[in-house]
Parts: structure tokens; C-alpha cells; sequence
């Protein structure tokens, strides 16, 4: 076998931890999920193993100094499951390949069993009683002849299952299936070797038919669900058109590219690293970072991410940057752990669906020999024994709340909005509170023009270069408010008081009230805007003054409002002083703020609502705001791009908009409902089926149907996540 180096699929942390994603063939229930992550466990230098169920994926944690990459997928092969890194690509070509096999031995399954019925059919069409031996026998051996080569080709996705799963030392679901599937069949040989009138060929290949119908059914909504998990391959590109110090480009995979490279980015391409761009002016398609479709100006100084799409101008970019690192793939760790953490209800049916193999062969056993007891031919208490093995369905259990995960954490994703823990979303779902920062979440950190109307717009570029020569960061806020970047010449300034340019009637002038002489429009200002900064202008006789303050973010009074009609209480908590909170409370319609605090006041107010008996939402800008964040029952913050992953709240959001912290709501709460319909269902199924299957009240074929239905309802209504994360859209 060809050696391998699985080095570049490795992530690496500078605690000497590293960790890959692995994709794992065959896993199938909680089963394997035991099998895998037990036996990884077993491995001194693994740190952990986790195992998603709906994306049939592994993320393995390692000391780098103490283990080979290679040699944590040599371990799984020992345990039976075929590994391979993690590629989109890789992955739906296998997915592919399997459902085309399923769909093979489904046709063969379903050809076998209509030609069998065909032979019980002349079997049994005269009266019982006056069937030739002979007769019966031939047909029998005939349906033998059809049913074991159709059983061995069609049962193969069971019977390896159950292989994998018992060399590894653990039972999953198809060990049972398979236990059943082999036992009808050899007690079925048996009766007919023996002259027996009961054979159960045609009950067998049908139990597989239907059988298969679940498991491509299962495999289709799986892959659906692996869609939603929100593939962002699309975004990264492979490679990289590298500039050498002489002018002469080269591409290179993005691997060998490093910070400080120069990169060129051509109109219609990606954006391959993070950097700051160089030479150059286009417009972007930043969706990805600030989820707004409209194209955003970009030129020299200015940071571009990964991911993003250069629309016009061509672009020389110095590589921050590239591959691991950069805010694409920063976004694809945190879809990863959102989809693969373990949720408080996540543990809670592996545990349930662990107690499956003992419980299920204990319940198969008993019902076998009370049978016996009861007088029934062991034949008959068989089949009743092997229909109580594959009625009950630990997959129901499996699936019921990871892929309401993998559907929610889609959902969120398209809205901008990614979790960092496990048990956040359940978490947000119990909020009946919601504490708001006040700069930076309810308004915007970058402050803005409040009254525009005051700016005529032939005066914007010549207001805006005299901003741009000022180092003051309120002139500089008020240059990148009006899009000026190019400062005037000969500004002379006068310290403290503001800059002017020409002499006579052409001095233009900025800078404060009293040094423009604009305290008579001061005055109108300063009573529509009280808590606002002024900036006056005067050119000759025309005078003018600007309120620069944080503007409320976009959809922050919708937000609040939704809120409210979702039955949470809404509360302020700002350091800023009561001057400045109060407006803000009051156009939002926030009867309770508190003012002027300091981050222990703050922590010590979400612990006093946490007494009362509230469980708090707080938002906050994740910078400053760190304890109160992490002292909350459950955080959210919108960050930037550069601060994405230094968030300290639970959940993230990116863009300007608030309206990510209402449909996170909407989606949580969805979402929680969605678990816990499905973990009852899960519970309800097995309850009523199992005692069914006991009484013998249902044949091996029924119990095919109903354990195959019941895991496609969990994974159907699963979906229904989607349908909450677009009615927030």
C-alpha cells in the first residue's frame, strides 16, 4: 500500500495540538458512533474524537509531538471504518457511488422478490391440505436458488455493517437486521432440506427490499442535509497568481503561498487570501463577510478577505493570510463545530440509543424462549424473536437531533450567524430576556453622519478633503463618511480649533462651533441631536454644522420589536453616560436602561436577573463586554471580520444589521421543538412497536417498514429547520 501524508489536511495550534476532519464510510447509527469514538479513545495520545451521525463525518484531536495523521486513519481501519480527509468533492462522489449501489441492489432486491412470490403463489394457490411434497419442495429449492445469491448481493450494505461493527467490538443496528435477516434464511434452508410446508424465502428478500427502500431513502435525506450544512468549497480557491519582485506572475497552489507574498486578482476571480490590498481599485462582492449583495468599493490600504468576489478592477493584494488562517476558513471551522458539537439533548439520545444492542437482543431472547413456553414450534417463536430484532430502531434515536442541528446551523449560517457552542442554541431558546450593549451593538462603532440633510452635496468632496488632512479621529470618521480619502494641500491648522484652506472669500474653514462661527446653526443642531458631536464648515457667507454620533445599526428597531412579540423583556446596559443612553432607549422604546457602568456592574446585574429566576440573553459587542458575555445564559455578538474568532460570546454574527439576533431566536426555538418532537417520537416508536413485534402482531416485513419509516420522519421533519431559518429571512 502507497504511503500517505496527510500533513496538509492537518490543522495545527500553537499549543501543540492538532486536529482533521475526517470523512468515515459506513457509519450508520450510534453504533458506530460508539465503536469510532471508543475505540479512538483508546489511543493515549488522542485527545478526543467526534462523531456527526447526519455527515458521516469524524474530528479527531491530537498531540502532535506523540501521533502521525496516518496513523489516526490506520487506527480506524482497524476498527473497520474506511477513513479519508475531509473534501467536498471526495464526499459526494462517495455518497454518489453508494446511492447508485443502493439503488442497484434495490432493483435486484425487488426483481427477487416478485419472481419468489410468483413460486409461493403456485405453491400455495390450491387448498393446502393437497399439495404434492414433491411439488413444494421444488418450489422451494427453486426460491432457495433465487433468494441466497439476492440476499448475499442485496443484504451486503447490512452484513459489512455488521462486520465492521463487531470486529470493532460494538453491535450497531444492522447486526440485528443481519442476525434476523441469516436466521430466516437458515431456518428457511432447514424446513426445506427437511420436507417442511414453511419456508420464508419470499419473506426475506421482501424484508431486504423494504429494507433498502429505507436505507436510499435515508441516504438521500442525509445528503440533503450535508447541502444545508452550507458547503463553502464554492468560495475557496485552490490556487493563486503570485507577484515576484520583477513583475512576473506565477500560479501556485495556496498552499505554498505565504504572508507577505503579493498576490494578483483579476477581475471575475475569488479572492484566494487575506490582505490588505496593495495597488489598485475594484468593487467586491462581500456577501460572505457583511451579508450585503451590493458591490462595496475597494481600493489601496484597505482589507479584503478570502472568499469574496472581485467584481471590476484588477487588484495587487500583500498576504496576511492564505489557507489556514484567514476568515473563510476561520468560517468554516466554526460550520464544522456547530454542526459536530454535542448539544445537552445530543448526549442525551446517544446515551438512550447505547442502551440499544443489549436491550434489544435481551428483549429478542425472551421473546424467543416465552414463546417456546407458550407452546408455539420454534419455527414460528423465531420469526417472532427475529421480527422483535429489526422493528426497533436505535436510528430514530441517532438521527433525531443531529440533524435538526445540521439543518439549524445552515439556517443560521445563511443569515450570517455561527455558533461557537455546543448547547447554544438550546440555550438561546430558553431566553426570556434580552440585555443590550449600547455602543457598538445598538449603534454602530464607526460614528455617522446623523443629520445629512445638513450636507448639500456640491459641498461633500471639498468638506470631506478638509476632513481627510486631520488627523482628529472625528474628521477622520467624517472623511470616511463622506468617501474621501485624498486630502486637500496647504491646510494650515490651527491647534484646537480646526483647519482652514485660501484666504479672503474663498477660506474654507472646519473644524469647531466658535471657530467657524456657525453657533446660531449649533444651537438648531445641538436640540434635535443632545448627545451628538458637532463639526461645523463655513465657506464665505454659507455655514454649516454636522452631528456625528453612532447611528442606530440597521434593523435595531425591528429587532427590538420582534423580540418583545416573542415575549422577552428587553434592558439596556451601557458604560456611556445617561445623556447618551437615554435617546437611544427612547427611540427604541426601552423603558429599562441603566447607565454609566463598569463591566463588574454589569456582571453583577446579569447575576441578580439570573436570581430572579431569568435566563438572560446578552448582546453584546464581544470586545469590551467579555465578562458580562460569558457571565449571561447565553451571549451573542456582532463582530467584524478581523475579530471573528477573539468573540467571546457563544454565538456570532457578522454585518451591521441586528436582525440576526431576532431570526437566532426564531431558529432556536424552532429548532429545540424540533429535538424534542423528534426524541419523543423516537421514545413513542420504540414503545408501541417493540410490544407489537412481542405479541406477534407484526411480521418481519411490517417491522422492515415501520424501523425504516420511523428514521426518515426524525430526518423529514428534521428539515423543517429550514423552513423556520427562511420565514426569518
Amino acid at each position: 500500500m502507497a504511503a500517505q501524508d496527510l500533513s496538509v489536511f492537518v490543522r495545527h495550534r500553537d499549543d501543540g495540538i492538532a486536529s482533521m476532519e475526517l470523512a468515515v464510510d459506513g457509519i450508520r447509527c450510534a453504533g458506530c458512533m460508539q465503536a469510532i469514538e471508543g475505540g479512538l479513545a483508546r489511543e493515549p495520545a488522542i485527545l478526543g474524537a467526534r462523531v456527526n451521525l447526519a455527515l458521516k463525518r469524524v474530528s479527531v484531536e491530537w498531540r502532535e509531538a506523540l501521533l502521525r495523521p496516518e496513523a489516526v486513519v490506520e487506527k480506524l481501519a482497524a476498527l473497520g471504518f474506511k477513513a479519508y480527509p475531509f473534501t467536498p468533492e471526495r464526499q459526494e462522489a462517495g455518497a454518489a457511488s453508494e446511492e447508485r449501489y443502493l439503488l442497484r441492489a434495490l432493483g435486484v432486491a425487488g426483481f427477487a422478490s416478485m419472481n419468489i412470490m410468483l413460486l409461493s403463489v403456485a405453491v400455495w394457490s390450491g387448498n393446502a391440505g393437497d399439495i404434492d411434497p414433491t411439488t413444494r419442495d421444488f418450489f422451494h429449492w427453486l426460491s432457495a436458488l433465487i433468494a441466497l445469491p439476492t440476499a448475499a448481493y442485496a443484504g451486503r450494505p447490512f452484513f459489512e455493517s455488521a462486520l465492521r461493527a463487531l470486529k470493532a467490538g460494538a453491535v450497531n443496528m444492522d447486526v440485528p437486521i443481519t442476525i434476523g435477516v441469516v436466521l430466516a434464511l437458515v431456518m428457511s434452508v432447514a424446513e426445506t432440506w427437511n420436507h417442511g410446508r414453511h419456508a420464508y424465502f419470499d419473506g426475506v428478500v421482501m424484508l431486504l427490499f423494504f429494507l433498502l427502500i429505507g436505507r436510499y431513502l435515508d441516504q438521500l435525506m442525509r445528503r440533503r442535509t450535508r447541502d444545508l450544512a452550507g458547503n463553502l468549497a464554492a468560495l475557496k480557491a485552490e490556487t493563486a497568481t503570485r507577484l515576484a519582485a520583477d513583475g512576473s506572475t506565477t500560479v501556485m497552489p495556496i498552499a505554498a503561498i505565504a504572508p507577505g507574498d503579493l498576490v494578483l486578482v483579476r477581475p471575475g476571480e475569488r479572492v484566494s487570501v487575506d490582505g490588505i490590498v496593495e495597488t489598485g481599485w475594484s468593487e467586491l462582492d462581500q456577501s460572505l463577510v457583511t451579508g450585503e449583495t451590493a458591490p462595496v468599493a475597494i481600493g489601496q490600504g484597505e482589507r479584503v478577505h478570502a472568499g469574496t468576489l472581485n467584481l471590476t478592477g484588477t487588484l495587487t493584494v500583500r498576504v496576511k493570510a492564505a489557507g489556514q488562517g484567514t476568515l473563510l476558513d476561520e468560517i468554516d471551522r466554526l460550520m464544522e463545530q456547530a454542526v459536530g458539537n454535542r448539544s445537552r439533548y445530543v448526549r442525551l439520545s446517544d446515551r438512550a440509543a447505547r442502551l440499544y444492542a443489549p436491550v434489544v437482543h435481551t428483549l429478542a431472547a425472551s421473546t424467543f424462549l416465552g414463546w417456546l413456553a407458550f407452546g408455539l414450534s420454534w419455527p414460528e417463536a423465531l420469526m417472532i424473536a427475529v421480527t422483535v430484532l429489526i422493528i426497533t430502531c436505535p436510528c430514530a434515536l441517532g438521527l433525531a437531533i443531529p440533524a435538526v442541528q445540521v439543518v439549524a446551523a445552515s439556517a443560521l449560517f445563511r443569515r450570517k450567524i455561527m455558533l461557537k457552542q455546543g448547547d447554544a442554541l438550546e440555550r438561546l431558546a430558553e431566553a426570556d430576556i434580552a440585555v443590550f450593549d449600547k455602543t457598538g451593538t445598538l449603534t454602530l462603532p464607526e460614528p455617522e453622519i446623523l443629520n445629512p440633510e445638513a450636507l448639500p452635496a456640491e459641498r461633500r468632496a471639498e468638506i470631506g478633503a478638509l476632513a481627510a488632512a486631520s488627523g482628529h479621529p472625528l474628521a477622520q470618521a467624517l472623511a470616511r463618511a463622506l468617501g474621501v480619502s485624498r486630502a486637500a494641500e496647504d491646510v494650515h491648522e490651527e491647534k484646537g480649533q480646526g483647519l482652514c484652506v485660501g484666504q479672503g472669500g474663498n477660506e474654507r474653514r472646519l473644524g469647531s462651533v466658535a471657530f467657524c462661527g456657525a453657533q446660531a446653526e449649533a444651537a438648531m443642531v445641538a436640540a434635535l441631536h443632545p448627545g451628538a458631536s458637532l463639526i461645523a464648515y463655513r465657506r464665505g457667507t454659507f455655514r454649516t454644522v454636522l452631528a456625528l454620533g453612532q447611528a442606530l445599526r440597521p434593523q435595531a428597531r425591528e429587532t427590538i420589536a420582534a423580540l418583545r412579540k416573542a415575549g422577552l423583556q428587553v434592558a439596556i446596559l451601557s458604560g456611556d453616560r445617561f445623556e447618551a443612553v437615554a435617546p437611544i432607549a427612547a427611540e427604541l422604546c426601552v423603558t429599562e436602561l441603566h447607565a454609566g457602568l463598569l463591566p463588574g456592574d454589569k456582571l453583577a446585574l446579569l447575576e441578580k436577573m439570573a436570581a430572579d429566576g431569568h435566563k438572560v440573553l446578552m448582546v453584546g459587542d464581544g470586545l469590551n463586554d467579555a465578562p458580562a458575555l460569558a457571565g449571561a445564559h447565553v451571549s451573542l455578538s456582532p463582530v467584524s471580520a478581523t475579530h471573528l474568532a477573539q468573540a467571546a460570546a457563544a454565538i456570532v454574527f457578522l454585518g451591521e444589521s441586528l436582525a440576526p439576533v431576532a431570526a437566532a431566536l426564531g431558529i432556536a426555538r424552532k429548532a429545540r421543538g424540533l429535538m424534542l418532537q423528534n426524541l419523543w417520537f423516537a421514545v413513542l416508536y420504540n414503545a408501541v412497536a417493540v410490544p407489537i413485534a412481542i405479541a406477534g402482531l407484526a411480521t418481519p416485513l411490517v417491522a422492515a417498514v415501520a424501523m425504516s419509516g420511523s428514521s426518515l420522519v426524525v430526518t423529514l421533519n428534521a428539515l423543517r429547520a429550514r423552513a423556520a431559518g427562511e420565514a426569518q429571512s
